[in-house]
């Protein structure tokens, strides 16, 4: 009996197997720190290595790109089939900072097999979701008998993201030609657990400030004067005060301008998922849920903007008291955003509301950084149907949809290039991204690897060109 396509990926990932987790062991022991000047050596040999690795696994076109911080990788590997469409998959190849006095059980850039789990900074987040797609795209020529893929591939996997990705988009908006796409693929992300595949179907965005309140030129008794002159730090708390009304809802006017609601849909597929509210709270470290009246906390941290204080100060903080009407005050506030909610907006919004805030005698300065925008894919869009059907045939499970309540890059992606974005991740929450012994669940691993093999078959398929 001849194999079935399924049965003939598995069968090449299973030969393959051993030679793909050592190449990924190699890349681990490569410590590509972005965020310490001292492991620069390291992120640029990282480049390299995957540059080497992608021209090995069969792409025609590798480069290496700099930047003025870190350097990403691009790959292509065009179709020959002219009404393919382009997918592009995004991911990152630098890590958090990792010493063993951290807490690590071995060395955390010397990987070590457990129990089926690979240990190592960047298991997870992103080295091992990265290259399972090496394995994916060769096991997918094997199983067709392709000599190209069925979707014009393309690759970039920038060496910024644990550092925030200061350049990232600057280089996006600059080989923006280059980078063209019908679709993104992320794989930069988890499921919910390891017996519940899911989808994530989009992200939410990000604007930052923080705020000085200044008063009198200099502390100044609070005897001779308190009372009598404006106090920035009590203008601080009533601004903190002031920022959610008594629904928990924020209540700076035009914030919710634009804001894509939940369908009855999604809150019903967010509602399939086995949430343990209690369980959720103890990995909180908190004692109750709170937010915005109306909505699950499901829904609150993955569907609805946000603002939060950040860090709060002013005046004296030592032991014992010191009576003075302290000079300044400040605030750091940030704000997480939803489908349909401009950055500008927001900023413009907030800056407008804080000034209607601030008392006469107080002087205000605010500075914001710089914004991410959030992303999220309908959900009858194609490439998403198509990205499920993948991990179903990987997982012969069904597969139920998430949002991520974080934010990241790939919504520049969405923005310069006019693209969707999807996810592709297999990581479970048990993986530690960013902690001490950070893991993949190497079944899980090879499940993404199919998942990759499964989908760009699929995507040729349900999703064509017109000629």
């Amino acid at each position: 009996m001849s194999e079935t396509p399924d049965s003939a990926v598995r069968t090449y990932i299973e030969h393959h197997r051993a030679v793909f987790l050592d190449d990924l062991v190699e890349w681990l022991r490569i410590p590509s720190v972005s965020a310490q000047p001292e492991h620069t050596p390291d992120v640029q040999r990282s480049a390299d290595w995957l540059a080497a690795k992608l021209e090995e696994t069969g792409f025609p076109t590798v480069e290496v790109w700099r930047t003025p911080g870190a350097p990403a990788v691009f790959a292509e590997w065009p179709s020959h089939d002219p009404q393919a469409p382009t997918v592009l998959v995004y991911g990152h190849h630098d890590v958090q900072p990792a010493a063993r006095e951290d807490g690590w059980d071995s060395e955390p850039f010397e990987p070590l097999v457990r129990d089926g789990r690979l240990y190592a900074r960047g298991a997870a987040d992103d080295k091992g979701q990265v290259f399972f797609h090496t394995l994916g795209v060769r096991a997918h020529l094997a199983a067709t008998g392709r000599t190209a893929p069925a979707v014009n591939l393309k690759l970039l996997i920038e060496g910024e993201e644990e550092s925030g990705s200061p350049h990232f988009r600057a280089l996006v908006e600059e080989r923006a030609e280059r980078l063209t796409a019908d679709a993104v693929i992320v794989s930069d992300t988890g499921m919910w657990a390891e017996d519940t595949p899911t989808v994530c179907t989009g992200m939410r965005g990000l604007a930052e400030c923080e705020i000085r309140l200044h008063g009198p030129d200099q502390d100044v008794h609070s005897g001779s004067f308190g009372g009598a002159v404006p106090n920035p730090a009590t203008a601080v708390a009533r601004l903190v005060a002031a920022l959610h009304d008594e629904h928990g809802r924020v209540a700076v006017p035009g914030f919710y301008d634009g804001v894509v609601e939940l369908t009855a849909r999604e809150r019903a597929l967010f509602a399939e998922l086995p949430f343990d509210e209690r369980q959720w709270l103890c990995t909180a470290k908190s004692y109750a849920a709170h937010g915005e009246a109306g909505y699950t906390t499901l829904e609150r941290v993955w569907a609805r903007p946000t603002a939060e204080v950040n860090g709060i100060g002013g005046g004296y903080q030592g032991p014992g008291s010191k009576t003075i009407i302290p000079s300044s005050a400040m605030v750091k506030l940030s704000f997480r955003l939803v489908a349909g909610q401009d950055p500008d907006q927001v900023e413009k919004a907030v800056r407008h509301w804080i000034a209607e805030q601030v008392p006469p005698g107080v002087r205000c300065e605010i500075d914001f950084g710089s914004a991410t925008r959030p992303c999220l894919t309908p959900l009858d869009h194609p490439a998403l149907r198509s990205v499920v059907r993948a991990m179903g045939r990987a997982f012969e499970k069904p597969v139920r949809f998430t949002r991520e309540g974080g934010s990241g890059p790939a919504a520049d992606l969405q923005d310069v290039l006019g693209a969707p974005v999807l996810f592709l991740g297999i990581s479970v929450p048990s993986d530690g991204w960013h902690a001490p012994n950070e893991k993949v669940e190497l079944d899980l691993l090879l499940k993404g690897v199919e998942a990759s093999a499964h989908l760009w078959g699929d995507l040729a398929e349900h999703w064509r060109h017109a000629p």
